[in-house]
């Protein structure tokens, strides 16, 4: 039974949220807003969090309704245990696909900045037992390891400060979604950077009521939008629109600009640090994807099922192996990833306004 101490406060699910979310499409975010949106492309955040805070809603009403209870427990109490057998498999497989892409993106980032000649094979091997020591130890010590990676890289965000000086407000333009291509493609996009909000779903059982769980995912969500926001005003005033399309990582050519007497290359050290939030992001996601399979396999120990998981990653990992196919590879996933945080709430719901229904119908 879960005691109090093994519960998740709410600066926990805030910062746990945050973090998940944060990924390493931030880099290139202004891009994908300027090639899609074309001017003041920054714009379209704010439409994207719209979006998103509507869907946490349903998933209120799914912690509201259930009392709390896990999603499974819900599933389970209304439909035979072998009739979610099929989804079951896919969200294990949409869930490890994501958490093993984001670090295989990263490590190829990774390598063509800081080690040309190492294979980055060795590199997300390393990554990969860091992600399996930290999901065996449960989502409570995820947590709380989050919370110490976030003062790690928060601080990141004060560093924007430094481009006031070369800030231009012309740059913005006064024209509004100008010079953009396919919008829906780009809101797409950019829904994607989002991800990782719908994974509060999994969190129900291990917070108490007092957590306010799902309050502590639109906290979350907000930190995350401002922080998507203060970059891309300042990268849209930083660099024209042209500029930005150009560019494959904005963020990092931003960086560049920095200059210390007793550091070159900063922005190496900046994606260094970034790292952090790509190991919270692929074990939350490797985390759920354990949580799952113990709905199939309950006999299995946990950490047993995450070292299968991670095993299946890292073979399937050698599959792509160019930045370009792990980016086609991830576009992919990330909007399967969005009909889930979509239907997904959505599912659950209707099976207990019919369960309600049914009940009170006997």
């Amino acid at each position: 039974m879960r005691t109090m101490k093994e519960a998740l406060s709410y600066a926990h699910v805030v910062i746990l949220i945050y973090m998940v979310q944060t990924g390493v499409t931030v880099f290139s975010l202004p891009q994908i807003e300027a090639q899609y949106f074309g001017t003041n492309g920054w714009l379209s955040v704010l439409f994207v969090f719209a979006a998103v805070s509507v869907n946490i809603f349903f998933m209120a009403l799914v912690y509201r309704i259930g009392n709390g209870k896990s999603i499974f427990d819900l599933m389970e109490q209304v439909l035979p245990k072998w009739t979610l057998i099929p989804l079951y498999g896919f969200l294990i497989g949409v869930w490890s696909m994501i958490g093993l892409m984001i670090v295989k993106e990263y490590v190829l980032i990774f390598q063509m900045m800081a080690f040309p000649t190492t294979d980055p094979m060795l590199l997300k091997l390393v990554v990969d037992l860091l992600i399996l020591y930290l999901v065996t130890k449960g989502i409570y010590n995820i947590g709380k390891a989050a919370s110490v990676f976030f003062w790690l890289n928060v601080w990141m965000l004060f560093l924007l400060f430094f481009f006031f000086g070369d800030f231009d407000w012309s740059r913005m333009t006064t024209f509004v979604f100008q010079g953009g291509e396919d919008r829906k493609e780009g809101f797409i996009a950019i829904a994607s950077a989002f991800l990782g909000y719908e994974l509060c779903m999994l969190l129900f059982p291990y917070a108490d009521r007092k957590t306010k769980i799902i309050r502590a995912t639109l906290m979350g969500n907000g930190l995350l939008t401002f922080s998507y926001l203060t970059l891309s005003i300042v990268a849209f005033g930083f660099f024209s629109v042209q500029q930005l399309k150009e560019m494959m990582f904005p963020l990092l050519d931003l960086m560049a600009y920095i200059v210390l007497p007793f550091v070159e290359r900063l922005e190496n050290f900046f994606y260094g640090l970034f790292l952090f939030s790509i190991i919270v992001t692929s074990t939350v996601y490797l985390w759920a994807a354990t949580e799952t399979s113990k709905r199939l396999f309950p006999r299995i120990a946990s950490k047993y099922l995450s070292f299968v998981l991670v095993a299946f990653q890292y073979a399937v990992s050698f599959l792509p192996d160019t930045l370009d196919e792990v980016k086609n590879w991830l576009e992919l996933f990330g909007q399967i990833e969005i009909g889930i945080a979509i239907g997904l709430p959505l599912f659950v719901l209707i099976l207990l306004i019919v369960h309600k229904a049914t009940r009170r119908g006997n």
